[in-house]
């Protein structure tokens, strides 16, 4: 019955159809800005972090790992919860309550994808820092980690979070048209470069070394990077698809914000990498620009220091919005899930974890951000999926409590994505050793490369996030459904 719904439940309002506007208008933009973000596309070229980065066996290879990522961006991460927020007009923190119970959903997603969001505004904070002050400094490498670097970000974390805390308005007020700058360095990038590209020759960046990626490989690593950068936006599809009119909006959105503009962003920064190489192969130079393939750290190489340094700082500019974005939505979870305390005091702390992760360096390591964030927000995804195909396509509504096939498929699905995330061969033989397993058995050897295989560790938490919610559902482990006070479900 209603009377059993908490107070965010039962007050949950739909925004009304008359209210919604194009795909074009809020979701594809709001995406394509995503994705344009220097911090996701300047790595594509290395993700997997190995010799020759995830261009060691030519463009045709990295093109696939990357169209492959983009689309399950959208069909898989993002589809379902855009087209659950489309048809019952309600944010991912009240959906959220089908999957994982009125009281379970008050922490997930709604508090965890609050919380996280403190991980993507340090990650903004060291980046955007070590731009602003890398001209000042012989390269980004020394810049980085030195007294001003670290300051900056302090303040750019303080600064984004006031923003974000104060609300819609102060942030939309500084996104108008700053996404525009890392799309036309992107452009200005790529035409000054593409003449080099019939010239690259992957075979000089790594091929044959044996720690370059094979084929697979760089097509694993580039999902790894990819789907682990996208989970936790996958879910807010949700909050998205509430201001969609219909699933023609919600799929229009998708392939052009998110599949259209991971290729388009991620295509060029691969195409830039590569057509520099390819002039410079005869160069002196060459050594030490296929030791970096980064690609905001070409820019220099390209357009000359001077101009370089000026695309630096306005890369750094540019990032301002997300990270207010990023405040944003912390603070509305907090005030959702923690209405009693001061937002200042939750956004506060979250800011200093932050800051933490700053100054500890860790904000630094995306690829293991990355990794942590898919494995988080992977199996939520998965088991909204699932949830959603079992109801017929349809919100089955908020359930009682908590809903323990919600719970225990998230439980599952992370351990699968971070186990194999941030355990290495060395770290699993040892901690078995001290339970008395002979490590150097060849049985121990193979058992050890099954546990340990998982070449997409965000695919694989979605996955078993599906899979584990449906077995559990079935067995009646979801719990019963409760009576919303208003006709909101499936309100389109």
């Amino acid at each position: 019955m209603a009377s059993q719904l908490p107070d965010y439940v039962a007050s949950a309002k739909p925004i009304p159809k008359a209210n919604r506007s194009a795909w074009y208008l809020n979701t594809a933009q709001t995406y394509a800005g995503i994705m344009l973000w220097f911090v996701f596309w300047q790595d594509v070229p290395t993700a997997g972090g190995a010799p020759g980065g995830t261009l060691v066996h030519g463009l045709l290879v990295a093109f696939s790992g990357l169209v492959l990522a983009a689309l399950l961006c959208h069909f898989l991460f993002y589809l379902v919860p855009g087209l659950l927020g489309m048809k019952t007009g309600l944010p991912l923190y009240i959906v959220g309550t089908s999957t994982y119970g009125v009281y379970g959903g008050f922490l997930m997603p709604g508090f965890l994808m609050g919380l996280l969001q403190f991980g993507w505004l340090g990650v903004n904070a060291y980046f955007a820092a070590l731009f602003l002050v890398a001209p000042f400094f012989e390269s980004l490498k020394a810049a980085e980690m030195t007294a001003p670097h670290l300051a900056v970000a302090v303040g750019w974390a303080i600064f984004a979070a006031f923003v974000g805390l104060k609300g819609i308005k102060y942030v939309a007020s500084v996104a108008s048209l700053l996404p525009l700058i890392p799309l036309a360095i992107l452009c200005i990038l790529f035409f000054k470069s593409v003449g080099g590209v019939p010239s690259f020759n992957e075979d000089a960046i790594g091929f044959g070394k044996g720690d370059a990626l094979t084929q697979m490989g760089v097509v694993s690593a580039l999902l790894v990077y990819i789907l682990g950068f996208f989970a936790t936006a996958g879910a807010a599809g949700t909050d998205f698809g509430m201001n969609n009119r219909d699933g023609r909006d919600v799929q229009l959105g998708g392939i052009v914000g998110i599949a259209g503009a991971t290729v388009f962003a991620g295509g060029l920064s691969l195409l830039i990498v590569a057509g520099t190489l390819g002039k410079a192969m005869d160069s002196p130079d060459f050594p030490k620009l296929a030791a970096s393939l980064q690609t905001t750290g070409l820019m220099n190489h390209i357009m000359g220091d001077k101009i370089g340094a000026v695309f630096t700082y306005l890369l750094a500019i540019a990032a301002f919005p997300p990270a207010c974005f990023s405040s944003f939505i912390a603070a509305n979870s907090f005030k959702t899930t923690l209405p009693k305390v001061n937002p200042f005091i939750s956004v506060g702390v979250g800011t200093a974890i932050s800051i933490v992760l700053v100054v500890t360096g860790l904000a630094g390591n995306v690829g293991a951000v990355f990794m942590v964030i898919g494995a988080s927000f992977g199996p939520v995804c998965g088991a909204m999926t699932a949830d959603y195909l079992l109801s017929g396509r349809k919100w089955n509504g908020p359930r009682a409590g908590f809903n323990l096939a919600g719970w225990f498929s998230w439980l599952l699905g992370f351990v699968v994505g971070a186990f194999s995330s941030i355990i290495n061969r060395a770290d699993f033989n040892m901690a078995m050793e001290k339970i008395g397993f002979d490590t150097a058995s060849p049985l121990f050897a193979k058992a050890a490369d099954y546990i340990l295989y998982n070449p997409v560790p965000p695919l694989a938490a979605f996955v078993v996030g599906f899979v584990f919610y449906a077995i559990l559902a079935k067995v009646g482990m979801a719990g019963k459904t409760l009576e919303m006070p208003r006709a909101v479900t499936n309100a389109v």
